[in-house]
């Protein structure tokens, strides 16, 4: 039996947390780590999220993104999230996933009923926090595409 000398007197009880309120949050990643599925057969890229002003500041929240699956759909999804979470902090390519940590972003918060009833958030998005997305972010047009020239509706 562990030794922990402890006086809860001294220490203010959780009352656990209900679900924030839909909306976007200024929000930092704090961890990420790859785990298996419950299947056993891919994993996923699961990231923690603190919130870093307003009444929820210091609350977390989880997302996590298939990035091996049986199901290609699932890897396609989670890909393009990670993509949205890159453009967001503006960091384009990585090799270690604490390399989005601590960088400033906006996720989207939704309220959703999971499957014993209960309502939970799930992040639904992810913006750059001065709402302007690195300039790696946004591709170059083709030579000679439509946007050569005026715009089609100042034609």
């Amino acid at each position: 039996m562990p030794f922990f000398e402890f006086n809860a007197t001294e220490v203010t009880p959780s009352t656990g947390f209900e679900p924030i309120p839909k909306g976007k949050y200024n929000a930092v990643i704090v961890e990420s780590d790859e785990k298996a599925t419950r299947s056993g057969t891919g994993s996923y890229i699961e990231f923690a999220y603190e919130i870093i002003d307003g009444e929820y500041k210091g609350r977390k929240l989880w997302s996590r993104h298939n990035v091996r699956n049986q199901n290609q759909k699932a890897v396609e999804i989670a890909r393009k999230e990670m993509s949205a979470i890159c453009h967001a902090v503006g960091i384009l390519q990585i090799k270690y996933t604490e390399e989005l940590h601590n960088k400033p972003l906006i996720i989207n918060v939704s309220t959703t009923r999971n499957e014993t009833g209960e309502i939970t958030n799930e992040i639904r998005g992810f913006e750059a926090i001065d709402g302007v997305a690195s300039q790696a972010a946004c591709p170059a047009p083709a030579p000679g595409s439509a946007s050569d020239g005026p715009a089609p509706w100042r034609r």
